[in-house]
């Protein structure tokens, strides 16, 4: 019984310091969510392009719809594109703590990684990368990537 007693007071405890020590601390100033970038379907608000709340900011899948459709070239505009979005919210590649890829073709890992490697600073964030069925990402980008950061 004395174990489960100590065992809720740590979770307790630990909950108290990831959730709302955070808020005590004055790191979440914000509780109101701030969208960039808002794409519209029909006059509707579809997705935004970033979404940010407190010190935290999402961004959501760029991909590159253009020639050259060589995934070196996209993967490049896709990290410009996703710097240009963690730049209007105030954060920057050096801030990301993660960042999800999709391939079109796993045959193209080597490629994006040539491209990726040392974009994010001398600490990169975690990555999944994820290779979805031919034409499984949208329009006819090679790589779509998205990532979490802070402020």
């Amino acid at each position: 019984m004395e174990r489960r007693s100590i065992l809720k007071k740590l979770l307790a405890s630990a909950a108290g310091i990831s959730i709302f020590g955070f808020a005590k601390a004055g790191v979440v100033s914000n509780n109101e969510k701030e969208v960039n970038n808002i794409t519209k379907h029909q006059d509707v608000p579809l997705f935004s392009g970033s979404t940010k709340l407190g010190n935290m900011i999402f961004v959501a899948g760029k991909g590159a719809h253009v020639e050259p459709f060589e995934i070196k070239a996209h993967t490049e505009i896709v990290l410009q594109e996703l710097e240009k979005e963690l730049k209007k919210a105030g954060s920057s590649m050096e801030k990301v703590l993660k960042v999800t890829v999709f391939l079109n073709d796993i045959a193209d890992y080597q490629g994006m990684n040539d491209v990726y490697k040392g974009r994010f600073g001398k600490n990169p964030p975690v990555r999944t990368t994820v290779a979805v069925a031919k034409g499984g990402v949208p329009g006819n980008s090679l790589v779509e990537m998205d990532c979490i950061a802070y402020i």
